[in-house]
């Protein structure tokens, strides 16, 4: 395919405005990974605050990587393990403290699972502790409690002038130090030298053997558009500034019309062929699922015909020895599955229907049996497949009818 990875912005982009997933871009982004391409959250929220959001789109599962702080760190998926990170010395924070203090600002950092903050009752700080799940701990002389390297250090106002102005003097003053830059209009992020979500993303790329033609990148804010001019193809949001749209490829629908599913569907979906349909890694993705318990493994996949196999063992027979029925249906079940998620549109979602089974034969314990799916009805609201199971030497041990229902995402 040609796009191997997929970089999401968090806030205004993935989640809509009740900061939540949408099911129709949760299915589309479950997809899109289980057609081999990986996905990574690139966000300015800490790593414990975007660790819920990666589990829910099973990141882990499928190799997909996290970029918080802004790019301060970036964070495998699947462990937690952390393979690039940049931090701030923690003999700055005093002299960040004295021009809060001086000007009339708050000032927090993030620590683990808390805020250490200046001032707990800021209505902003508040907001950011429930947004990513943080507990809150005010700290009288904040830059005394700091005995750590932070990721970055956050000042808060709402004399939005005022701090624009302590940023133009601090981008001059602190160059070759620290990086200064309005992540909201009453936030001043400071940040590790040269840190940003797009030199983050180069060391991924890198990391990961990927070209800048190979990722595709979404976003909707001022934040993103180093990211997006990195990407081999940039998508904006319906509701970003003009500022970032015109750096972007594309423009998409808003986070309310699920820009992003519509974005990717179009880019990635709509070119996936079945003869791109990594099996190996959906075998190993499958593991934990039902078809690993069952030891089912995916051997072919064509428009119209997906092939499998499960054994015939002490998770598939039944006490006397022979393959239980109950495991045929499964296997058949998780053939005309995929078959259907290869043909549907990138808009479309595959949900079972009806599975009925004619048991002909056994077939008995150390067989491996084969089951062979084909499509006889592509309806436009319905799918039907007929999936025969055969033993080793071809005998004919079950035919399965298998519906599925074809529905648009919502």
């Amino acid at each position: 395919m040609k796009y191997k990875l997929l970089v999401l912005d968090v806030d205004g982009t993935l989640l809509n405005n009740e900061r939540q997933i949408s099911k129709r871009t949760l299915s589309t982004l479950l997809k899109v990974q289980q057609a081999g391409v990986k996905i990574v959250l690139a966000s300015g929220r800490p790593t414990y605050g975007i660790i819920p959001l990666a589990k829910t789109l099973e990141l882990g599962n499928y190799g997909g990587y996290i970029i918080s702080y802004n790019g301060c760190q970036i964070i495998k998926a699947e462990n937690g393990e952390i393979i690039f990170e940049r931090r701030i010395n923690p003999e700055l924070v005093p002299y960040l403290e004295k021009k809060a203090r001086k000007n009339g600002f708050d000032i927090f950092t993030y620590h683990d699972d808390t805020i250490l903050t200046s001032n707990p009752d800021n209505r902003h700080i508040r907001q950011e502790a429930a947004l990513n799940g943080l507990k809150l701990i005010k700290e009288e002389e904040f830059s005394a409690a700091i005995d750590f390297q932070p990721c970055k250090v956050m000042l808060v106002s709402d004399d939005y002038d005022a701090l624009a102005e302590l940023e133009n003097k601090w981008k001059k003053r602190l160059a070759g130090t620290l990086d200064v830059f309005p992540s909201e209009p009453f936030y001043l992020e400071a940040v590790p030298w040269g840190i940003d979500k797009s030199n983050t993303l180069g060391v991924l790329l890198e990391e990961l053997g990927i070209s800048r033609e190979e990722t595709m990148a979404i976003g909707d804010g001022v934040a993103d558009v180093t990211m997006l001019q990195m990407a081999g193809l940039a998508v904006a949001m319906g509701h970003a500034p003009d500022s970032v749209k015109v750096c972007a490829d594309r423009v998409t629908g808003t986070n309310e019309e699920d820009g992003v599913a519509q974005a990717v569907e179009k880019a990635i979906l709509a070119e996936v062929h079945a003869s791109e349909i990594p099996l190996d890694f959906l075998n190993e993705v499958g593991k934990t699922a039902l078809m690993g318990n069952l030891g089912i493994q995916y051997t072919y996949a064509s428009e119209d015909r997906i092939e499998a196999t499960m054994p015939v063992d002490q998770r598939t027979r039944q006490p006397f020895g022979i393959l239980h029925g109950g495991a045929t249906l499964a296997l058949a079940e998780t053939v005309a599955g995929l078959g259907s998620m290869i043909t549907v549109k990138p808009d479309e979602i595959v949900v079972g229907m009806q599975v009925s089974g004619n048991h002909i034969s056994s077939a008995h314990e150390g067989d491996t049996v084969r089951a062979v799916g084909t499509i006889v009805h592509k309806g436009r609201s319905s799918h039907v497949w007929n999936v025969d199971v055969f033993t080793s030497t071809n005998k004919l041990v079950s035919s399965v009818r298998v519906i599925n229902s074809i529905m648009k995402k919502k």
